[in-house]
């Protein structure tokens, strides 16, 4: 039976609050402070607009013990891996599905995204309305092994070749506008978890770049489109090969916080457009010119003055 949003929530707190009780270890569990009070406050009826959409992380233990010998009894470990299990949940969870995603540093891009294709498919048969999250731990636990042991068979065989090419990955993302304090946080945490470089231009319209490994780089466009934000799109790619590190193609030493000024001085408002003029200075001056048009469809000139 289809429940209220209030009702959903209800439920989404219950069942974090389960969670920690069952991973009480520092770094088990990674929620923003203010995410899970937040979420009590509006339940209290404190009024207010709906809070964010609860987001955490699960640090999951995936190993193998064998047997030390035929005659022994002694159980011995292969090895231990962290997995993360990333958790969104929609405002109607769990009468709608969570956003999952699995990863870890010790899988590869293919054996990630076989994982979480396999993760999708599995919830995908369930039917919703039930609690699912700590259901998606233990089905993480159950079946990550085999993707873990295929990673490394495949490090093992790259690490013999004598020439290892890198690619160098480039999202030129396009947004209506990017003005919500919680999105901002978001875009910068998931870029400096990632390791990526770039920058963020706050205001109407927003733009977003970020350069790093293609994993990395779709990982973060995965995470940062929320269900409700509709005026997005990744407008053009990049990619660059390498037989060294990727480090010296990167046009951006960092993952800035870009502001230009809004025409008419009124500061970040959704009605006002941010000066562009600047805004192609700062391209040219990151050998990104030509990527003024991609954005907006008309060709960037500066003025004369």
């Amino acid at each position: 039976m289809a429940g209220t949003v209030r009702e959903c929530l209800e439920l989404q707190l219950l069942e974090v609050e389960m969670l920690f009780a069952m991973f009480p270890g520092k770094g088990e569990i990674t929620v923003d402070e203010d995410a899970v009070p937040r979420l009590q406050r509006y339940l209290r009826g404190a009024g207010g607009a709906l809070p964010p959409q609860l987001a955490y992380s699960i640090a999951v233990e995936v190993g193998e013990a064998k047997l030390q010998n035929s005659f022994s009894l002694c159980v011995c470990p292969v090895f231990k891996v962290k997995v993360e299990l990333q958790v969104q949940l929609p405002h109607m969870y769990p009468q709608v599905a969570p956003q999952l995603f699995v990863r870890s540093d010790a899988l590869h891009r293919q054996q990630q995204l076989q994982l979480n294709t396999g993760l999708a498919s599995h919830f995908s048969s369930l039917d919703s309305g039930e609690l699912c999250i700590y259901e998606a731990v233990q089905w993480v636990k159950d079946n990550c092994l085999p993707y873990l042991e295929k990673s490394k068979i495949s490090s093992e065989s790259v690490s013999k070749e004598v020439l290892v090419k890198e690619t160098l990955h480039r999202m030129w993302i396009y947004s209506h506008h990017i003005y919500r304090p919680e999105l901002r946080k978001k875009i910068f945490d998931c870029a400096k978890k990632l390791s990526l470089t770039g920058f963020c231009l706050t205001g109407k319209p927003g733009v977003i770049c970020v350069e790093g490994h293609r994993e990395d780089c779709e990982e973060f466009w995965c995470a940062i489109r929320y269900p409700n934000w509709k005026h997005i799109s990744c407008k053009h790619v990049e990619n660059i090969e390498t037989d060294g590190s990727i480090d010296s193609l990167r046009l951006f030493n960092a993952f800035e916080d870009l502001q230009f000024q809004a025409h008419g001085d009124y500061g970040l408002r959704n009605d006002y457009h941010m000066d562009l003029g600047h805004f192609l200075k700062f391209l040219k001056q990151h050998q990104s010119g030509h990527i003024f048009q991609i954005l907006f469809g008309v060709e960037g000139k500066l003025s004369d003055k």
